[in-house]
């Protein structure tokens, strides 16, 4: 059976944390930022912990070395 690979997109877009959650970016930060509230920019800001049901479709399919 041949080695498992990881997805080089996939590391470049999300991070395992240390109990093994997906923690990623989020999105609508980049911009056109003119048009979205003050609050939807504040709490988009930094990295937020992927669902439970995505988190195991990452680690399962393109992170499997992680």
């Amino acid at each position: 059976m041949p080695k498992l690979k990881n997805k080089s997109s996939a590391k470049k877009r999300f991070r395992i944390t240390a109990k093994g959650k997906v923690r990623f970016n989020s999105a609508c930060l980049s911009h056109m930022l003119r048009r979205r509230s003050q609050k939807m920019k504040r709490t988009n800001r930094g990295t937020q912990i992927m669902a439970a049901a995505d988190a195991r479709v990452v680690k399962r399919h393109f992170l499997p070395n992680l």
